[in-house]
Parts: structure tokens; C-alpha cells; sequence
């Protein structure tokens, strides 16, 4: 063996050896945390694909679903719904720790999941609806739920508010970034969102975990409500678990690259123009615009 040879075996024998030392792998090695199962990407796209087929059956899931056979394709998809999502609530709870009660209380939490798939059609079939009549280049309410980004956002979110309500572990996390990816609207599954939500084209808008927004609020692109610097503790980390994000009340319009930060509130009926910085209340009925720009140069030919 050359020493060039010899040399680089050196290099990757040392890296490995550093590479898997104790102290580099402690709290970052999966196996050196938990013995138990990691809750799965797969599976969590395995659990929207099938709860978006049991809401809108025929658009996503079997396309032979209809009125005359919905009853059967709707029990095996529940079936098959259930025995994947109770196995990664139960892989979720043991990432934080295995309660010898796991299991039972994994397949609790998944029958309560099951149990609010009704009231999940409700809010999302309202949402389509919302988001047909709000977009005059919409066809259709089919077309909305088929082939809109912003749809696909709020189903991932409500899905994973479900599950973060119940007190399901990374498994809402996992989906909600899952539609960040997707489509590039991020909204924490831990926000409180009412009904009739109609996202416009969506990419770049930010939700975040402490928001509060009503019914039939309207929010374009580039959307960020957010909070402002928030407060350290002794040892110079962040303080969590205070509200820090807007209130956002009904029939709220936010036009794109809007930004509204901090724990301040948005009043029903206000609407808030497009590229603005807010971090005072809004009166409801209030209307926040840019001012006019008074010094552009037009240059014409």
C-alpha cells in the first residue's frame, strides 16, 4: 500500500472513531435516547393520504369511490387508518420516553382521532368552499380541493391540530412539515384556526404555534404571523409556552408580504394591504395601506 493509501485509511479510520464516539453521540443518536420504534415519514403521508381520501372521497384515494360503494371504501380505508396511525402514536410516545401503557393509550388516542373525521370533513369542505367562492380563477370546488396548494396546507394543518389537541407527540409535526415542503406555507400545528380559512396561492406564509385566527379569514402569499424577540430565561433560553403570536379576528383579509408580529390583535373586518410591518393592534373594520410613494422615478423611453 502506497502512503498516499496509507494516509487516506488514516483520515476515514480517525473520522469514523470521532464519528461514533460517546460524547459525539450524545442527545443526537436515536438509539442511544430510546429503544423503541421512530414514528415514520412514510407512514405520516401514509395517514394524510388516507384521511384526505375518507374527507373527499374519489378526488384522492380510489377513484372508483362513489355513492353506491362509499361505505365499504370508507370502513376498509378507517381500518387501514387506525392500525397505521395508533402504531406511530405509539412510536411518537416512546421517542419521549415508554409508558408500560403505551400501546392502550396509543390506540386511544387514534379511536378519538377516528371518532373526529365527521367534524374534519365539516371544516375542510367548508374551507374548499370558502376558497372557491374567494378566487374568481377557480372553475370549480372540485378543482380547489383536487389541485390547490393552499387546500392541501390547510388539510395537512387540521389533520395535525387534530392530532397536537389529542396530545400526540412529533407525529403532528412530522405532517405539518410535510405540507411546508409541499407547498411552502407553514403553519405549527399547534394554532388555532376557525372555519372557512382560504389561502391564496399560499407559498411563504408562516403560522405560528400561538396564533389565533377566526372564521372566514383570507391570507395571500408571503404571509408571516409571527412573534416579535421573545424572553430568555436564567440560562439564556427561550421562555416557551407564552403566547406570543397575533389574534387575528373574523373576515379578515391579509394581502401578500404582509407581517404581523407579537401578541397583539386584529380586529373583525379589518383588512391589512399587501408588504406592511405590524406590530400594533388593528380596530376592527380598520384599513392599514401603504402610503403613497411620491418620489418614483418613471423613466420612459
Amino acid at each position: 500500500m502506497s502512503a498516499d493509501n496509507r494516509h487516506h485509511d488514516a483520515i476515514l479510520r480517525d473520522a469514523a472513531d470521532r464519528l461514533s464516539s460517546e460524547e459525539s453521540l450524545t442527545g443526537i443518536c436515536a438509539s442511544l435516547c430510546h429503544r423503541g420504534p421512530l414514528p415514520s415519514h412514510d407512514a405520516a403521508r401514509q395517514i394524510v393520504d388516507l384521511t384526505r381520501a375518507i374527507v373527499f372521497p374519489g378526488y384522492f384515494g380510489d377513484n372508483d369511490a362513489g355513492c353506491e360503494n362509499i361505505r365499504d371504501f370508507t370502513g376498509v380505508w378507517i381500518e387501514k387508518l387506525y392500525r397505521i396511525l395508533s402504531h406511530q402514536i405509539h412510536a411518537g410516545i416512546s421517542l419521549n420516553g415508554s409508558p408500560v401503557d403505551a400501546r392502550s393509550i396509543a390506540e386511544e388516542k387514534a379511536d378519538r382521532f377516528i371518532s373526529r373525521l365527521p367534524e374534519l370533513r365539516r371544516l375542510l369542505k367548508a374551507d374548499a368552499i370558502a376558497t372557491y367562492h374567494g378566487d374568481p380563477a377557480a372553475s370549480s370546488v372540485g378543482e380547489v380541493i383536487y389541485c390547490y396548494p393552499g387546500i392541501s396546507a390547510i388539510c395537512h394543518y387540521r389533520i395535525a391540530h387534530e392530532l397536537s389537541l389529542l396530545g400526540v407527540p412529533v407525529l403532528p409535526r412530522m405532517i405539518s412539515e410535510q405540507a411546508h415542503s409541499e407547498t411552502g406555507v407553514d403553519i405549527h400545528p399547534d394554532a388555532t384556526i376557525g372555519e372557512s380559512l382560504t389561502i391564496d396561492h399560499g407559498t411563504g406564509i408562516v403560522i405560528g404555534a400561538t396564533a389565533i385566527v377566526g372564521n372566514n379569514v383570507k391570507i395571500y402569499q408571503g404571509v408571516t404571523l409571527g412573534a416579535k424577540s421573545f424572553d430568555l430565561d436564567d440560562n439564556g433560553n427561550p421562555v416557551k409556552g407564552v403566547p406570543r403570536h397575533p389574534i387575528i379576528g373574523n373576515n379578515v383579509i391579509i394581502y401578500s408580504n404582509a407581517t404581523i408580529l407579537g401578541r397583539i390583535t386584529i380586529g373583525d373586518n379589518a383588512v391589512i394591504g399587501g408588504n406592511i410591518w405590524v406590530t400594533q393592534d388593528v380596530e376592527p373594520g380598520e384599513k392599514l395601506i401603504q402610503a403613497k410613494a411620491n418620489n418614483i422615478l418613471r423613466l420612459k423611453n
